[in-house]
């Protein structure tokens, strides 16, 4: 009865060691020379960047039960292009979420470039802007997203997810630093001793 949603679930999944691979840039370069290895790892990033958001798309609108909040179910209309019955309340509170995720994403692709943020090869260690709060503002903005999509399609499943979507999040984050450190070695140790990874610090007050 499910059966998209858990092969949306299952997909997304199956592209987190993908994405593993795509960040090995030292491993494949060695095996098969920088030009060639480099080659390999962007085909790798790009089909696993792209499948996990494909999936991602999925576990949205995959059939599923509605998540219903009794006090905020009415007003509500529907959306002409995919035919779901959005409530006006489910819409007001999903929009900051929504917006805050993306202002996540796109403050993160336009300090590292759209070719980075598709084929994981960082030619650089990044740390203005929004790199300065925290390490990896396009998971972050992804998981924010998430959340807020999936109150606007009343999308219960979905929401109920959210701590794999994290989890999922997390291990490519991981990954990722794991393969930055032997890439930019000491540069990017300090960059982790001052940036938060996920969640950013409070100021103290001096």
């Amino acid at each position: 009865m499910y059966s998209w949603f858990i092969i949306s679930i299952l997909g997304m999944c199956f592209m987190v060691p993908l994405h593993f691979l795509s960040v090995e840039h030292l491993k494949f370069q060695k095996k098969y020379g920088t030009d060639k290895g480099n080659k390999i790892t962007g085909i790798l990033g790009l089909t696993s960047g792209w499948g996990f958001f494909i999936f991602w798309f999925g576990i949205w609108l995959s059939p599923q039960p509605r998540l219903v909040i009794p006090f905020l179910q009415n007003p509500s209309f529907t959306v002409p292009v995919i035919n779901i019955l959005i409530p006006l309340s489910h819409l007001i509170i999903s929009i900051p979420f929504i917006l805050i995720g993306a202002w996540f994403g796109i403050g993160s692709v336009r300090e590292t470039s759209l070719k980075v943020a598709e084929t994981h090869k960082a030619e650089r260690i990044v740390s203005t802007k929004i790199y300065s709060l925290i390490r990896h503002p396009q998971y972050v903005g992804g998981i924010i997203a998430h959340i807020g999509i999936s109150l606007l399609l009343s999308s219960l499943f979905s929401l109920i997810f959210t701590p794999l979507v994290i989890l999922l999040n997390y291990l490519i984050a991981w990954k990722e630093e794991k393969e930055l450190v032997k890439e930019f070695g000491e540069k990017y140790k300090k960059y982790k001793e001052n940036v938060p990874m996920l969640i950013p610090k409070l100021k103290k007050r001096k």
